[in-house]
C-alpha cells in the first residue's frame, strides 16, 4: 500500500537485540545519516546484554526515541512471543508509523506481522543473513524456509546485503526477486582514519612482543561462527614453532571450551581471550591478520574492517563473503569447516611481509569506496521515498 504525505516520514525500526555486531552499526548509520527534515525515526528493540560502548552512546543518545520490549528475546518462547507481539500491535497503533522496517529473524517475524495487523501502509525486512544453512539440522532449516516464504506476504520489500543473501532467498522460493532490494552495508571508515594506536602499546596491553606476530578471530564464540576451526589452525601453525599468537575477541558458549583446549596444550600463553571489546580498533592496530572461519555469515563486517585498516584477511567462501573479500587479491577464501587450509593460507601470510603489505593495501583500497555509510544511507532513503510517496 502507497499513501501521500506532506510531513516528516515516520519510521519504526524494530530489531531483536543491539548486541555487538553488524546489524546494530547498520541502524546507528542510519540513525545519524538519514535526512532529519524528512525522517522521524524511532526504534524498539528487545533486551540487549552485550552493547559496544559506541552502541551504549547512541541508545542513550535516542532514549526519547526507544522502546525496550524484554520478552523480544532470540529463542522461540510461546508466552514471551505472544506478549511482544501485542505490544508491537499497540505501539504501532499509538505511534501511526508510515514505515515500520524490521531487523533480523524474530524481530522480523513478530514485527512484520503486527505491522499488518496496525494497519502501517508500508513494511520492510532486512533479514542481516538467514539460518537456511549452517546453524540447524535439515528439518528445522526447511521449516525455517517454510515460514519466511509464510512471512514475505507480510511485507513490501526486503533488504539484502549481498548478492548471495538475496540469491539464496529467491533460490529457495521465499518471495518473487521483485521484492528483493540489494543495498551493501556501510562501514564508518572515518572512524579507523581519525583514531591512531600505539602498536607497541597496544601489544604492551596484550602482553605481546614487539616482533611477534598477530592472527586474530573478531566474533561470537558460537559453533556457526566457526572458532573450533579457528582454534584447530592455530594450533597447526603453534606446532611448527613460529613466533605468533593467536587472539580471540568475542564471548559465546564455546570459550570455556576452547581455553581449556589451549590450557591442555600448553598454548594459553599464545592463545589469548579477550571477552568481548567495546572498541576493536586498538586489536585491529596489532592485527597482522584476521582469520574468519565462519560456517554461515550474511556480510562479515569485520572483514571489511580488516581491509579498511589493510589487514589481509583470511576467511570462508560462505555467504556473503566471496563479495566482501577479492580472494587471492584482499586474502584468501577456503571451504568452510577445513582448519588444514585456514593453517595454509594463514601459513602463506605469515611467511611473507611482502604479501601481508600486498594483499592489505589492495584490501584498504577495495572497500575504500565500496561499503560507504553514505551510499547505503542514501540508498536507504530512496527505498523509503519511492515506497512513500511524498
Amino acid at each position: 500500500m502507497i499513501c501521500s504525505i506532506n510531513r516528516r516520514i515516520k519510521v519504526i525500526h524494530v530489531i531483536t537485540r543491539m548486541d555487538w555486531g553488524g546489524s546494530p552499526d547498520i541502524l546507528r548509520i542510519l540513525f545519524h545519516y538519514l535526512d532529519k527534515d524528512v525522517f522521524d525515526l524511532r526504534l524498539v528493540m528487545g533486551k540487549t546484554l552485550h552493547p559496544s560502548q559506541t552502541t551504549s552512546i547512541f541508545l542513550n543518545k535516542i532514549k526519547n526515541r526507544l522502546e525496550v520490549i524484554p520478552w523480544l528475546i532470540r529463542e522461540v518462547n510461546p508466552i514471551y512471543d505472544v506478549g511482544t507481539f501485542f505490544r508491537l500491535v499497540y505501539l504501532f497503533i499509538k505511534y501511526h508509523p508510515d514505515i515500520v522496517h524490521t531487523h533480523t529473524a524474530k524481530a522480523g517475524a513478530l514485527g512484520r506481522l503486527a505491522a499488518r495487523i496496525a494497519g502501517v501502509p508500508v513494511v520492510i525486512h532486512t533479514p542481516h543473513g538467514h539460518n537456511f544453512y549452517g546453524y540447524f539440522n535439515p528439518l528445522i532449516s526447511w521449516l525455517i524456509i517454510l515460514a519466511e516464504k509464510f512471512l514475505s506476504f507480510f511485507c513490501d520489500k526486503i533488504i539484502a546485503l549481498t548478492k548471495l543473501e538475496r540469491d539464496d532467498y529467491i533460490k529457495h522460493r521465499v518471495a518473487d526477486k521483485k521484492k528483493f532490494v540489494l543495498i551493501y552495508h556501510g562501514l564508518e571508515l572515518d572512524k579507523y582514519e581519525q583514531a591512531e594506536f600505539d602498536r607497541l602499546v597496544a601489544k604492551n596491553s596484550f602482553k605481546i612482543s614487539e616482533d611477534t606476530l598477530v592472527v586474530g578471530m573478531i566474533g561470537r564464540l558460537e559453533p556457526v561462527k566457526g572458532p573450533q576451526y579457528f582454534m584447530d589452525a592455530a594450533i597447526k601453525i603453534l606446532s611448527l614453532n613460529i613466533d605468533v599468537v593467536f587472539i580471540l575477541a568475542g564471548e559465546g558458549s564455546m570459550r570455556r571450551e576452547l581455553q581449556e583446549k589451549a590450557r591442555q596444550l600448553s598454548f594459553q600463553d599464545k592463545i589469548i581471550f579477550t571477552g568481548w571489546l567495546h572498541d576493536t580498533r586498538s586489536l585491529f592496530s596489532i592485527l597482522d591478520i584476521l582469520i574468519l572461519p565462519s560456517l554461515n555469515e550474511a556480510v562479515g563486517m569485520v572483514l571489511i574492517e580488516a581491509q579498511s585498516q589493510g589487514i589481509p584477511v583470511v576467511a570462508t567462501r560462505v555467504g556473503g563473503v566471496p563479495e566482501v573479500v577479492k580472494d587471492q587479491i584482499t586474502g584468501f577464501l577456503v571451504p568452510p569447516a577445513r582448519s588444514d587450509l585456514l593453517a595454509e593460507a594463514a601459513l602463506r601470510l605469515l611467511n611473507s611481509r611482502e604479501l601481508r603489505f600486498q594483499l592489505g593495501q589492495a584490501g584498504r583500497n577495495w572497500v575504500k569506496d565500496k561499503f560507504n555509510t553514505t551510499i547505503m544511507s542514501e540508498n536507504i532513503s530512496n527505498l523509503y521515498k519511492q515506497l512513500i510517496i511524498i
